[in-house]
């Protein structure tokens, strides 16, 4: 993992799901400030939920940081908080991204938003991964706690609601103030939809992606439901462009992605351009830092998805195996 005032002005068209329409009304809001005349200086933000906070449109995995020498990485996120980029979204299964973005975040803590997450479902192994998540990050507090990767209801959602599960944690968490807000990652529509129903959350952190919304229509009721009962969109997987293909060489470059991401800088642009067209808050790229860089310099000349820009996608999508629901 989760943020609507977004400036409060004009609509704007955004690229529609598996029929490549275009649809209109909310959505239009939550791009106005993403429309600028000329490129911003920094990152364009966009409100996160009904909080009044607000959140750069790209944030910063710290999957990034992994494996780095840790003056790398504090150059990384002082370069990322230079650019205006305020969140930041971590994990313990990300290697030792924990470790590298405390110090890191250090010199900027009150100044940024920090996301964490845990796959953990029972009390137990949900309260110790809390506290060594703070521990790492070197905070007393995190702003976004989240079930990291809900994807089948019985076995992620039932088991983190059930008596002694991961939830009974996160709600004593928020009560003692160690956790601002509580959220959740889903990677498939009926665990976010499940999840929704059980819980008041404040964000879903969820795949919004171009070629899984033209084959599968993957997003657009997961958006609708989390709109509807005021949750903040964050979006993953912006830039996958589909299922690693057997023996693909690029695998070795990009290592820490699961999938096959966009590099061609134009389909690059329009896959990051697609999701913030989107009614999200804000989207997490791939893992690598070229990535990422791609990414943040998509969001600083960001305009919404035209006709002809959505007709390209779908074109495209014709050619891909999306990595969802197929992965």
């Amino acid at each position: 993992m989760k943020r609507r005032d977004f400036l409060k002005a004009t609509t704007l068209s955004a690229a529609g799901a598996a029929g490549g329409t275009l649809w209109l009304g909310q959505a239009g809001a939550a791009m106005s400030q993403t429309t600028p005349s000329s490129n911003p200086a920094v990152l364009p933000q966009r409100e996160y939920g009904r909080t009044g906070i607000q959140l750069s449109v790209i944030g910063l995995g710290g999957i990034v940081l992994a494996g780095l020498e840790q003056q790398r990485a504090d150059l990384i996120v002082a370069e990322a908080v230079e650019r205006g980029l305020n969140y930041f979204d971590v994990a313990p299964t990300y290697g030792d991204a924990e470790l590298k973005l405390g110090p890191a975040l250090a010199p900027y803590r009150n100044r940024v938003f920090l996301a964490c997450k845990t796959t953990e479902r029972r009390r137990e192994g949900a309260a110790s991964e809390l506290k060594r998540s703070l521990e790492r990050l070197r905070t007393d507090h995190l702003d976004l706690y989240q079930l990291h990767a809900l994807t089948n209801v019985r076995k992620d959602v039932d088991a983190a609601f059930s008596k002694g599960g991961a939830m009974e944690v996160f709600i004593e968490a928020k009560k003692s103030g160690r956790v601002r807000h509580l959220g959740f990652s889903a990677h498939s529509v009926e665990a976010a939809l499940a999840a929704m129903e059980r819980y008041e959350f404040d964000s879903i952190l969820y795949p919004v992606n171009f070629a899984t919304d033209y084959a599968n229509d993957f997003s657009r009721q997961v958006i609708e439901t989390a709109r509807k009962k005021g949750l903040a969109v964050l979006a993953l997987k912006a830039m996958a462009r589909q299922v690693w293909r057997e023996h693909d060489p690029r695998r070795a470059t990009y290592k820490k992605c699961w999938y096959e991401p966009l590099t061609d800088p134009r389909e690059a642009e329009l896959g990051v351009r697609y999701t913030l067209s989107r009614p999200v808050t804000a989207a997490i790229p791939p893992g690598e830092e070229t990535l990422f860089r791609l990414a943040v310099d998509a969001a600083m000349r960001f305009q919404p998805i035209r006709p002809s820009d959505a007709k390209e996608l779908k074109n495209l999508t014709a050619t891909l195996k999306p990595i969802f629901p197929n992965a």
